[in-house]
């Protein structure tokens, strides 16, 4: 009995240990995958591709709603949904600086680019 006793602990911190690793285990943007973070940044889709087109409110909302975690809005800016949307990373790393964003992460590298 004491046996099986101590087996059952061992096994409950085990299982306690490894779900541990699974929160871990979240990606830059939590547990949304940076594609699904850059849906929410349609509004910024033309402001992402000139850099002289206009910053909407909502895209600046979203932008600092996402910026509060810099390796998520990088992620964000480098994935493959804002690549497929024609996204241009060196315009897009702009738009918190065009919003004006007072606590931005200057000079935060994101891939080969430096938020300004």
């Amino acid at each position: 009995m004491a046996a099986a006793m101590k087996l059952i602990s061992v096994m409950g911190l085990i299982v306690l240990i490894s779900l541990g690793k699974v929160v871990d285990a979240a990606g830059e943007c939590g547990k949304s995958s940076p594609d699904n973070e850059a849906m929410k940044l349609a509004p910024c889709a033309e402001a992402a591709q000139d850099e002289n087109a206009p910053v909407s409110t909502s895209c600046c909302a979203q932008v600092r709603k996402i910026g509060q975690s810099p390796k998520c809005l990088c992620a964000v800016m480098l994935s493959n949904t804002a690549k497929a949307s024609g996204i241009k990373p060196e315009i897009a790393v702009t738009i918190p600086k065009r919003c004006n964003i007072a606590n931005r992460p200057v000079g935060y590298k994101c891939g080969a680019y430096t938020l300004p």
